[in-house]
């Protein structure tokens, strides 16, 4: 999965970086507010995604003592400083710029340029917003788009998908604009879908920042996996009682799991030991995504309880 968010990564940093700079040039010749309003959403854009590959390398660090269940997070809080970049730099530099041009209008001296440019970012930021959708699709089961971006563990891909899907709906705002702009002979057009811009960022980057919370305040597994690893468990041969799991994402393909469980009364603690090794071993091959097992254990007869025992993927 690793390599699917990078290659998603590397498509959109790409096309933005191509993108930005054809927009900066479009906006220097025609004066366009809207198109000076894009670039910098470019540029944002191809900031944030090396910020995510910077979340992706550091989340890979080994546990330490310091941070002995690792640095998985570390993705989750570079996506909350990419949220709050599109908000700050892109949205209101966006409102900002729209609200300059309105006070001081200028009208568009040559419009062709903004067409040429706002039809081959389209075209790119297209294929970046495909190559997102994709992944997504792949990952997402028999849940809706909404319902997989919600339920993503992944940042990397639901952040990209969802700035690739802001930059197309500001190409349209911002062609729409100039066009008008243009066509009415109103300048003030375009001032407007900068603003509109900047709003359209705002609401995206609003987005990402509730998502990102949720996931570094510590999301569980999905609950169908919460339900099948209990199932699992309450199958066994010796357990009499399985409690509701207790899951934590510290990464999107790296799941804290504990377990809390009775086993039979007529059980000796080495038989005890025997059966905690055989439920994690078939969680793990139903689950890779589960790297810690923590089991509490239970005798049923006399309620005495067991060390935890603790298992981690290599």
């Amino acid at each position: 999965m690793a390599k699917e968010s990078k290659t998603t990564i590397f498509a959109a940093l790409g096309a933005n970086l191509a993108i930005a700079a054809s927009k900066f040039v479009a906006a220097a010749f025609t004066g366009s507010s809207a198109m000076l309003s894009e670039g910098i959403h470019s540029i944002v854009d191809t900031g944030n995604q090396g910020l995510l590959l910077l979340g992706l390398r550091r989340s890979r660090r080994p546990a330490d003592a310091a941070h002995p269940f690792g640095y998985g997070k570390e993705l989750y809080f570079w996506t909350l400083i990419v949220a709050i970049l599109i908000f700050a730099v892109g949205g209101g530099m966006s409102f900002y710029e729209g609200i300059a041009h309105l006070r001081h209008p200028r009208p568009i001296t040559d419009p062709t340029w903004n067409y040429a440019v706002l039809g081959a970012a389209i075209l790119f930021e297209g294929f970046s917003w495909t190559v997102a959708l994709r992944e997504l699709l792949a990952q997402r089961g028999e849940k809706s788009v909404w319902e997989a971006i919600h339920s993503s563990e992944d940042p990397t891909l639901f952040t990209v998908l969802l700035e690739d899907s802001a930059a197309l709906l500001g190409l349209l705002v911002a062609l729409v604009g100039i066009y008008l702009g243009q066509r009415l002979d109103n300048p003030y057009l375009d001032g407007s879908a900068s603003i509109v811009i900047g709003v359209i960022l705002g609401v995206v980057a609003i987005f990402l920042a509730y998502e990102s919370k949720g996931l570094l305040i510590g999301e569980g597994a999905d609950p169908v996996v919460q339900a099948d690893i209990r199932a699992l468990v309450a199958a066994d041969r010796d357990v009499e009682e399985a409690l509701p799991p207790l899951t934590m994402h510290f990464g999107p393909h790296e799941i804290m799991l504990a377990l809390n469980v009775r086993f039979r009364p007529d059980l000796s603690a080495n038989a005890v030991a025997t059966a905690v090794d055989r439920l994690e071993a078939r969680i793990r091959e139903a689950h890779p995504d589960i790297r810690r097992i923590f089991v509490e254990a239970k005798a049923v007869s006399g309620g005495t309880r067991q060390s935890p025992e603790e298992a981690s993927a290599p």
